[in-house]
């Protein structure tokens, strides 16, 4: 906890980022121990990587939901859906492919491993995301990247769900029914079931946050732990009615936003919920260096060293400067959104989930790809994202002093 909170003072101008720093000190542990250490086998704990990773994720979309300080417009966040609409089918897609041919996997598996590859993740992408609430630390690159990794978790649901249920397809005959209650269910009322909760709870919480009779006004109580709260209940309300709380929460912190969206008690909101996010994440990185010298990393060949790095240097870069051709920024500010689709515990959460609620083929093999793709992210994003996000700053001041 004393390294979760010191760390990221030292770091700050390192080419280091702390998830670098706890997978090495997992590890480390790990092979160090003088007796025998946990069993950190995610195969055999697949029901606590679920929920573990599960809790993370909703804290941190809390988090991304409350820091973001552009209202919501269909123009002003056009480079999110671009983002969502066509990288993230790209990525789907070239994932698929490249799964198919490079692993040798079933359509179902490939599917999965595209699915859970494709999403930029909220919880380790901290570095390229906006500043607190009422910061000023906005600009394009990092608005894109937070908005995206605060949505494309939910959206890339219906591909994992997709997987799930090609998994255990008996008969060819049975695929139209399935695509046609994949698409009613899984992608149209559960994305509009996500975002219409969201919406409603956000307003209804910030009425009772900002705008009920002063006395009992939450913000009067300055606690921070309303976040978690808020996260808690409006996640489980909307996964009880069937649909997606992933997008409720981020959309909810949006909502809660909007009704008051200057009030220093954001402030203090989004910083609990940060803290926890990385209590939490300290714990599963540290875990995850563990499972890395504890063999998680064993059925490793070279298709997927060769598929990791085709994920990661080739199909998420090609699919985001595809989908902004045409956008109206700098080819670099282009380039840093298109590159930085950090993997992390997102692709850990899906890949339990999908193990835990369908049968595919190989599935230690399927840990050992998606453990090595997180891994090079960590380290490959990890250690050029602060040089970068300077640079980009640097060039952004630059235009600015000449401007005036």
């Amino acid at each position: 906890m004393l390294l979760a909170a010191w760390l990221p003072l030292l770091l700050k101008e390192l080419p280091l980022s702390l998830p670098i720093i706890f997978v090495g000190l997992g590890a480390v542990l790990m092979f160090w121990l003088p007796v025998a250490g946990p069993d950190s086998n995610p195969i055999k704990h697949g029901l606590f990587v679920e929920k573990a990773t599960e809790l993370v994720l909703i804290v941190a979309l809390m988090g991304a939901g409350l820091k973001l300080d552009r209202p919501f417009s269909w123009r002003r966040w056009a480079a999110t859906w671009r983002l969502l609409s066509i990288t993230m089918l790209l990525s789907v897609a070239g994932l698929a492919a490249a799964a198919m041919v490079l692993l040798d996997l079933d359509a179902a598996t490939a599917l999965l491993l595209a699915a859970l590859l494709s999403p930029t993740d909220p919880v380790l992408a901290s570095d390229v995301e906006v500043g607190p609430p009422n910061s000023g630390k906005e600009d394009e690159v990092r608005f894109a990247l937070t908005s995206e990794a605060g949505l494309n978790d939910g959206f890339a649901f219906p591909f994992v769900h997709l997987a799930i249920l090609l998994a255990g397809l008996t008969t060819v005959d049975q695929l139209d029914n399935l695509m046609l209650q994949w698409f009613a269910i899984d992608v149209v009322w559960k994305i509009a079931c996500g975002v219409g909760a969201g919406f409603v709870t956000g307003r209804l919480l910030g009425w009772l946050v900002f705008r009920i009779p002063n006395r009992a006004r939450l913000a009067r109580s300055g606690d921070g732990f309303v976040a978690l709260g808020i996260t808690c209940l409006t996640y489980g309300l909307t996964e009880t009615i069937g649909g997606y709380g992933f997008v409720t929460v981020f959309v909810s912190g949006l909502s809660l936003r909007a009704v008051e969206r200057r009030h220093d008690y954001h402030e203090r909101l989004h910083d609990f919920a940060e803290q926890m996010e990385r209590l939490i994440m300290m714990v599963l990185l540290l875990l995850f260096g563990a499972a890395l010298v504890d063999g998680v990393l064993a059925e490793l060949d070279r298709p997927a060293i060769l598929f990791t790095a085709a994920a990661i240097l080739l199909i998420r870069p090609v699919a985001g400067a595809l989908a902004f051709i045409g956008f109206p920024r700098p080819w670099d500010e282009r380039a840093v959104m298109a590159f930085y689709g950090i993997r992390g515990v997102g692709s850990a959460y899906y890949l339990s989930y999908a193990l835990n609620h369908g049968s595919f083929s190989r599935p230690d093999y399927l840990w050992s790809v998606t453990s090595l793709t997180i891994l090079i992210s960590i380290i490959l994003h990890g250690m050029t994202v602060t040089p970068v996000m300077r640079y980009l700053d640097r060039r952004r001041r630059r235009l600015l002093d000449g401007s005036n």
